[in-house]
């Protein structure tokens, strides 16, 4: 039998989140607080179930292949983002999204740098590609030495350089103003900056897509937009950018569902922004309330819709974390670099939710 991929045989796999909450029953669910893979913890805009009421009635909806071009979808994606609608495209997820860009611009032994330590399915999917991929880490309080980022760009010569801003899981942001000097002066490098935070954060980069065209900015739905199982996510960049990743991507993998949930979401902004507000109030009072807890070292500051939490101990860690999950409280056990080896990721959710989480922690 034909071995498979040999750079598949050795390949660390991304470590995925907990899924007791998929093994109960849906009135056991509603106990369980899932804060460990950044999802929304509450569910979306009601117009999205309202949606779906319209589509199941339709007789031809399970037969046919979904909409290959949404214009309505397109038209409120490029109003959300304030930007032509020939810089955008919608995708199943912005992990689809990455494995397309990949593809595009990795062959087999090519460099990829990343800023780390981050989103760690992005390196999974580089090397599935075959690429050689190099992390050029934060430093101890994750702040980033520039020069020497700058210098390992041009030393590795990447195919690609992947930026999460802000950072997941450390929450830190790299400046505007550094990532303008990187386009500008590495222009003939390719930059993916992963904008899955930028509602909470409320920052970005779009409007610079048109004066580099090294820059793939990508954005999910299953944050702020509450739309984590429908797995969509788009594409902000260059209209020569989109016409060619458009090429290689299979238009009709966006399914009608994910497709309406969408469009529900973006007729209904006011709602994400009201939840935002809420995160917001609960990560200020939620850190306030870990800085007294005698085993926390540090809350680290964060832009998205989480905290990263360093224990005195492994130990401290370990109890802590065994105790929420006793509690059917679960968050994000970090172990893929050294820096966050005494570290928890805690997803932030409403005020009453992160109060439950202090409450249980507290006790521990």
């Amino acid at each position: 039998m034909k071995l498979i991929n040999k750079y598949l045989r050795n390949l660390l796999p991304y470590k995925v989140a907990s899924h007791k909450i998929w093994e109960v029953t849906s009135e056991q669910r509603r106990n369980i607080l899932k804060l460990d893979w950044n999802e929304a913890t509450i569910p979306p805009t009601p117009l999205v179930k309202e949606s779906f009421k319209r589509i199941l009635d339709q007789d031809d909806f399970s037969f046919l292949y979904p909409s290959t071009y949404n214009s309505t979808l397109l038209d409120l994606l490029a109003k959300y983002c304030s930007i032509d609608e020939s810089c955008i495209q919608y995708f199943a997820s912005s992990d689809v999204l990455h494995e397309y860009l990949v593809r595009m611009y990795v062959s087999i032994g090519d460099p990829i740098l990343i800023l780390g330590p981050t989103y760690d399915n992005f390196r999974l999917t580089c090397e599935a590609q075959g690429g050689v991929v190099h992390i050029f880490e934060y430093d101890d309080n994750f702040n980033l030495d520039k020069e020497k980022f700058v210098s390992a760009i041009r030393n590795i010569n990447p195919s690609l350089v992947y930026i999460c801003n802000p950072n997941n899981p450390t929450g830190n942001i790299v400046e505007e103003e550094f990532i303008i000097s990187l386009l500008q002066d590495l222009s003939d490098t390719v930059f993916i900056l992963d904008e899955a935070y930028f509602e909470f954060y409320g920052k970005t980069m779009k409007d610079k897509v048109m004066k580099f065209e090294n820059l793939f900015i990508t954005r999910t739905f299953s944050k702020a937009f509450a739309l984590a199982n429908f797995r969509a996510g788009y594409l902000i960049s260059n209209p020569e950018n989109i016409k060619q990743v458009s090429k290689i991507r299979n238009a009709k993998n966006i399914s009608t569902f994910t497709q309406t949930a969408m469009i529900a979401a973006l007729s209904d902004v006011q709602y994400m922004y009201n939840y935002v507000d809420e995160v917001y109030l609960a990560k200020k009072e939620f850190s306030d309330g870990l800085k007294l807890l005698p085993v926390v070292e540090k809350v680290f500051k964060s832009e998205g819709n989480f905290v990263l939490v360093k224990f005195k101990s492994v130990e401290d860690k370990k109890s802590a974390n065994k105790c929420l999950i006793e509690n059917d409280i679960f968050v994000r056990n970090l172990e893929h670099s050294s820096k966050l080896i005494n570290c928890l990721r805690i997803t932030i959710g409403t005020r009453t939710q992160m109060q439950r989480v202090l409450n249980v922690l507290k006790q521990a």
